[in-house]
């Protein structure tokens, strides 16, 4: 029976291990924390319990499949609930906007803020869902180690119907006039780590994927969902080794004999790395087996960092949804901050989660959990003392805008950014989110899966294919552990 290290034990990395170990592999997970979940992971401290990293429920039946596929459901693990409102939207003090959960429902929201635009909507969610099926069901699923994937003619036949070679700016400004319904439909970009105007107008599936299928929360938190998966590996027989630092991997030709890991070598037939793809290539390989060169890394456009506060209230705070953006600030200056120009941003938009406002297990009685995130630019020095004026910039605005005192009732703080990303995931420049989803780095242009010069290592996560996001880790597990199967098939057969 052949033995796979997984390295990494976040969503791609569970995923990987999952459908490996279904196959009949001895798969075991190396983990360099002292917990599961990668960027998922979550911590306690006074009474409240944070999720650490993603905060957004979407594309449940990417979920719904996944655990499908060993005969399980959602349900089996956690327990989810719709969120309605999805969010709620802040423009400026007084001008709010709560987005209702349902087509039908945001439908009669824009037809009321701009007239004739309900129709359009209609449209556009439409060729959303075209995009979104294409998109999570035929592309997402490729393994992009050759362009025979991109030759396929159903693909072929679709790909002006995907709007891949027209930004998600114009795409959308052909529907849409009034600022804030065009500031909604941009914000999902956020997460695909570029600018409107340099994204494919095929993420418009992301809109399909918010308005149409919804926001959801899982019971206690979205590291309820690393925990079924978990519990699902072991079950399939995964085994799981916590604060393990993978420190090389010991090539022989063109395969991979193992791995050194906390100063002991272990051998293993396959490799998967789940862990942060430059820092596994540029780090734990010897240079004579990358695949890339440092200066490709360096002309690779990256999806955004961020800073994030884990705040403890002591008190109820008013004017919060689960999820609250606040859009009082010009993102386009932002945007110049963190892509164009990458600096500390002068005034950035930000986004608080609030999970207790769905949830009172995460949070004392009559107290408020609070997750801060201000996108920036990855690779920038990052001090204590910047990270304050940023709090203090937050803080100032949320009181304002809530309208309440807020500052004076922490009663539990702590903050992340570059240099934890770095530390706790190896991230390149501290980025939060992988890749950005220029076309010039999207399906084949992203880092490849495998490497032809270690013919036993794959590769997946957030800096390949299909890119960031939760959703899209699932699949790339998947679609790495079939790459694997399919030539570990093949090798077998030529023996």
């Amino acid at each position: 029976m052949s033995t796979i290290a997984v390295i990494g034990s976040g969503f791609s990395g569970l995923s990987a291990a999952c459908f490996l170990a279904k196959e009949g592999f001895r798969v075991t997970v190396l983990e360099k924390n002292d917990s599961p979940g990668g960027r998922a992971r979550q911590f306690k401290a006074e009474g409240f319990t944070f999720d650490m990293g993603p905060s957004w429920y979407w594309m449940p039946d990417v979920f719904e499949n996944f655990f499908a596929a060993f005969g399980k459901k959602p349900s089996d693990y956690y327990t989810l609930e719709r969120l309605d409102p999805s969010y709620r939207i802040v423009y400026e003090k007084g001008d709010v906007l709560n987005v209702p959960a349902g087509a039908e429902a945001i439908r009669a929201m824009f037809e009321r803020i701009e007239p004739g635009s309900g129709k359009h909507l209609l449209r556009f969610l439409e060729e959303g869902k075209f995009k979104y099926h294409m998109g999570m069901n035929e592309l997402a699923h490729k393994p992009r180690v050759s362009f025979r994937d991109v030759m396929d003619i159903r693909l072929m036949g679709g790909m002006l119907k995907l709007h891949v070679f027209q930004s998600i700016s114009s795409y959308i400004r052909k529907f849409f006039k009034e600022p804030r319904l065009i500031q909604l439909l941009e914000f999902p970009v956020l997460f695909l780590g570029a600018k409107p105007e340099n994204t494919p107008g095929l993420y418009s599936l992301m809109n399909y994927a918010d308005m149409a299928l919804g926001t959801w929360y899982p019971k206690g938190g979205m590291y309820k969902v690393i925990e079924g998966m978990v519990s699902l590996a072991i079950e399939l027989g995964v085994k799981f080794e916590f604060n393990t630092n993978v420190e090389r991997l010991d090539i022989s030709g063109t395969k991979a004999k193992g791995l050194l890991a906390n100063g002991v070598f272990k051998p293993y037939d396959y490799i998967v790395a789940s862990a942060d793809y430059h820092h596994v290539e540029q780090q734990l390989l010897p240079a004579s087996h990358r695949k890339y060169s440092a200066l490709y890394w360096q002309k690779r456009a990256m999806a955004p960092s961020c800073l994030i506060f884990y705040l403890g209230i002591n008190k109820k705070i008013n004017g919060l949804l689960h999820h609250t953006l606040f859009f009082d600030r010009d993102f386009k200056q932002h945007a110049v901050e963190i892509y164009d120009k990458p600096q500390w941003p002068s005034s950035p938009q930000f986004y608080v989660s609030s999970p207790s406002k769905s949830d009172a297990s995460v949070a004392p009685a009559g107290g408020e959990n609070l997750f801060i995130l201000i996108p920036v630019a990855p690779g920038l020095q990052d001090s204590d003392d910047m990270r304050e004026k940023y709090f203090g910039m937050a803080m100032y605005r949320l009181e304002t805008l809530t309208g309440q005192p807020i500052r004076n009732h922490v009663v539990f703080k702590r903050s992340y950014a570059h240099r934890d990303f770095m530390h706790d995931y190896n991230a390149f420049k501290g980025n939060a989110y992988g890749l950005a989803n220029t076309l010039w780095q999207t399906a084949n242009f992203k880092p490849s899966m495998v490497n032809a010069k270690v013919k036993n290592l794959f590769y997946t996560g957030q800096l390949t294919v299909p890119g960031p996001g939760i959703p899209p880790a699932l699949i790339s597990g998947q679609v790495a552990a079939q790459e694997l199967i399919k030539r570990h098939q093949k090798h077998a057969i030529t023996l």
